[in-house]
């Protein structure tokens, strides 16, 4: 696996790492109670410094992680898309995540980048399943999932005590 790949460009959309350069996109993007309306509560803006941490160890020991999503063609920031693993139930697995700015939801970007991470997880990282955990009362996110082909599969409980749906598939 070449660990320094991110998925390819979509019609609309470009993928970068994040850095600590994004952190006030990042800080604005998590801290927007609209955005993190299925969170417990927004973040922080520590918070979200600790988010692109997170993310940085990801890309370091697994070669992904969540991306900063841009326009393709003015380089705006949309928000961050990517796989980071998950466990559910006792069980670790590749899971598929998008955080969308408010502003630009329902146009299309968190399909248009959840299906390339998708695409990614399959052909350049092999993986054999990837989910996607979600609330139960999310159904923008419901349908992203289902959008790229990830059907519900069960109803499970969070780490942290929530209930989740568990929508999966196999590659």
């Amino acid at each position: 696996m070449n660990t320094a790949q991110i998925p390819s460009p979509t019609p609309r959309l470009a993928f970068r790492r994040m850095t600590a350069d994004d952190l006030d996109d990042m800080a604005g993007l998590l801290g927007d109670p609209e955005v993190m309306r299925f969170y417990p509560s927004p973040k922080t803006r520590a918070e979200a410094l600790a988010w692109i941490e997170w993310n940085q160890r990801l890309y370091r020991k697994h070669g992904y992680g969540l991306w900063v999503v841009t326009l393709l063609d003015t380089g705006e920031f949309v928000g961050d898309c990517g796989l980071t693993p998950q466990e559910i139930e006792g069980v670790v697995e590749l899971e598929v995540g998008y955080h969308v700015r408010a502003e630009l939801q329902g146009l299309g970007y968190a399909t248009e980048a959840a299906a390339a991470c998708r695409d990614y997880a399959r052909d350049v990282l092999g993986a054999e399943r990837l989910i996607a955990i979600i609330r139960p009362d999310n159904r923008p996110s419901q349908r992203v999932a289902e959008k790229i082909g990830l059907p519900l599969e069960r109803k499970a409980v969070s780490r942290s005590g929530l209930p989740v749906h568990v929508h999966a598939t196999a590659f």
